[in-house]
């Protein structure tokens, strides 16, 4: 392994380590629920479930679940 790819993998550590250097202006995932699967999407500053509870709550468990997973790494206004 070349000196440059290990520098490389050591800034990549460090950047994996200082979350809020990472801003998500979009994302979607498949969510795997207990009842089938759901898209659910991070967009326009807010989240987005496929799911009847999100439609009428505008959050939902597999919402509530990626902000944990993405903890802190979206903005503080998308959290309802």
């Amino acid at each position: 392994m070349d000196s440059s790819l290990i520098g490389k993998i050591e800034k990549a550590k460090r950047y994996a380590e200082e979350r809020t250097r990472i801003h998500f202006d979009t994302l979607t995932v498949t969510f795997d629920g207990d009842n089938g699967q759901h898209q659910v999407a991070f967009k326009d500053s807010k989240w987005h479930c496929d799911c009847d509870y999100f439609h009428s709550r505008d959050t939902c468990c597999h919402t509530m679940a990626m902000e944990r997973v993405l903890d802190k790494m979206v903005p503080a206004s998308a959290y309802v």
